[in-house]
């Protein structure tokens, strides 16, 4: 899994001009991809990294703010843009595959008391945020 983390003041997420999901206070916003070699430990992995990373104001952690997450897939973090100028998302597992673990993540950040709200899987979104730092980290499940 890759994840772009952005710490924000807030956030939101539109489908078809209807806001699907949004956080109104200080946070984070959570751009998730999935490759086809990712299993269900990676997404528990990283949600246990992000819950506790101190990136927000003051280096505090949303576990210990209790600040809210707004999740988002994004199969677009793993274009190869190697070759030519067309990307290609060969990196990016299908639907199957990617649905269930960026629903896993989700779970697990919960889990954890987290309140996650999400964006629609495969939907075209309208994402809007006021990065607040900005703070912008990438993880990874491989690294």
């Amino acid at each position: 899994m890759r994840l772009v983390v952005q710490r924000v003041t807030s956030a939101r997420v539109e489908v078809v001009g209807e806001v699907v999901g949004a956080i109104d206070r200080p946070g984070l916003l959570i751009l998730a991809g999935v490759t086809h070699a990712d299993q269900p430990a990676a997404a528990q992995r990283l949600a246990e990294k992000v819950w506790r990373l101190r990136i927000l104001d003051g280096e505090r952690s949303c576990q210990e703010e209790n600040a809210p997450i707004l999740v988002v897939s994004q199969f677009t973090l793993y274009a190869d843009t190697r070759k030519g100028r067309r990307p290609s998302w060969s990196a990016a597992a299908p639907r199957a595959i990617s649905e269930p673990l960026i629903e896993a993540f989700v779970s697990c950040l919960r889990l954890l008391g987290a309140a996650v709200a999400t964006g629609v899987f495969g939907a075209e979104m309208q994402v809007s945020l006021t990065n607040d730092g900005p703070v912008t980290l990438i993880l990874d499940s491989e690294g």
